[in-house]
C-alpha cells in the first residue's frame, strides 16, 4: 500500500482498514489537499486483498467542521475570461470534489462511518455515501451549505433522500439547522449511539469485525445487488439477483458454509 497524505492516514489491522480524517488542529476541515487525497486513501485501502471492511473515523475533537472556509476564502469560483469559460471551470471544479465522495460510495468493500463531534456540511456528504453510520453521543450534524448561501452540491441532496425520509431532507436542508446525534438516530441517520469516542471506535471495529467474518465474496455481492437495485422496479431487480447469484452459487465460501454447519465449526471463508 503506497499512500502518503499531510491530512489522511490509513491503518490496517487484518481485515479491517481504517481511513483517519487526520488534520484535528483544524477540526478536520476539509482543505485543498483533502479534495485530492480522499479518493487516493479509498483506492489505496480498499485494494489491499486481506481488507474486507473500511472503517472513516477522524482524529481529533471532531469528525469534521465541513470545508475549509478560511482556505478556500480567497478562492474564485471558476477561471477563464468570459462567463461561460468561469461557469465551465467551476463544473468541472465541483465535479472533481464529488468525486471525493463518490469514491465512498462505489468503493466495492462494505464502508463503516464512526462519527464524533461536528460533522458539518461536506461531512453530512461524506457520511451519506458510506454504507454503515454511526456515532457517539456528543455528535452534532448540519447541512451548513444553507446557512454559507450555497447549494449543497458534492453529494449530501441526492444520497441523504435514500437515507431518511423526505421532510427531515427538506427540513434540514432549507434550515442549515444544527442536529444533535439523539434526532439523527431518530430520524435514521445513523444506526446507533455510543457513550464517547473510544466506545464508538470499539463499536466501530466490532461492527467490522462481525461483517469480515462472513463471506467477502457474499458482502460485496450483496453490496453490488443493493446498489444495483437503485432504478429498478422490484421485478427487475429480482432478474437481476438471479442472474447474479447463477454465476455465483458455485464458490468455494458456499462449499465451506455448508460444511462448517454440517461439522458444527465456524467456517474460515476465503472469498473464493
Amino acid at each position: 500500500m503506497v499512500f502518503a497524505s499531510d491530512v489522511i492516514t490509513i491503518e490496517q489491522d487484518g481485515p479491517i482498514g481504517t481511513v483517519w480524517l487526520d488534520r484535528p488542529n483544524k477540526l478536520n476541515a476539509m482543505g485543498t489537499a483533502f479534495w485530492s487525497d480522499l479518493p487516493l486513501a479509498m483506492q489505496a485501502v480498499s485494494s489491499i486483498e486481506e481488507v474486507r471492511v473500511i472503517i472513516i473515523a477522524a482524529r481529533g475533537k471532531a469528525f469534521t467542521v465541513g470545508l475549509d472556509l478560511i482556505e478556500f476564502s480567497g478562492v474564485s469560483v471558476g477561471s477563464g475570461n468570459s462567463p461561460a469559460a468561469k461557469a465551465q471551470s467551476a463544473y468541472r471544479e465541483i465535479k472533481r470534489m464529488q468525486q471525493a465522495f463518490t469514491a465512498i460510495a462505489d468503493c466495492h468493500k462494505p464502508v463503516i462511518a464512526a462519527i464524533h463531534g461536528y460533522c458539518l456540511g461536506g461531512g453530512i456528504d461524506l457520511i451519506t455515501a458510506a454504507d454503515i453510520r454511526i456515532a457517539s453521543k456528543d455528535a452534532v450534524f448540519s447541512i451548513r451549505e444553507t446557512k454559507l448561501a450555497i447549494v449543497a452540491d458534492v453529494g449530501t441532496l441526492q444520497r441523504l433522500p435514500g437515507i431518511v425520509s423526505p421532510g427531515q431532507v427538506a427540513e434540514l436542508a432549507y434550515t442549515g439547522k444544527d442536529i444533535d446525534a439523539a434526532r439523527a438516530e431518530k430520524i435514521g441517520l445513523v444506526n446507533d449511539l455510543y457513550d464517547d469516542v473510544d466506545t464508538l471506535h470499539k463499536a466501530a471495529r466490532s461492527l467490522a469485525e462481525e461483517i469480515a467474518a462472513n463471506s467477502p465474496l457474499v458482502v460485496q455481492g450483496t453490496k453490488h445487488i443493493l446498489r444495483a437495485n437503485e432504478g429498478r422496479t422490484v421485478e427487475e431487480a429480482l432478474d437481476y439477483v438471479a442472474l447474479y447469484n447463477a454465476s455465483h452459487l458455485q464458490s468455494a465460501d458456499l462449499m465451506e458454509a455448508i460444511s462448517a454447519h454440517i461439522e458444527k465449526r465456524p467456517p474460515t471463508f476465503t472469498g473464493e
